[in-house]
């Protein structure tokens, strides 16, 4: 797991806590924001696995 990866899982895991603030304050745009914010993460984190396994196996992707 590389600096990249890692920024994105924290970047969903921030995501997922302001979304569920949101819901337990019942504040729609903190949930949306979170939710947002957990899915970027996600994105993140996949995008630089694909990367890094490119990389690895060349051929293969």
């Amino acid at each position: 797991m590389n600096k990249d990866q890692i920024k994105g899982r924290v970047e969903e895991a921030k995501g997922k806590v302001k979304e569920v603030t949101g819901k337990l304050l019942d504040n729609d745009d903190m949930e949306l924001e979170g939710n947002l914010q957990k899915n970027v993460g996600k994105v993140t984190s996949l995008y630089q696995r694909t990367r890094r396994m490119q990389k690895l196996l060349p051929g293969a992707v």
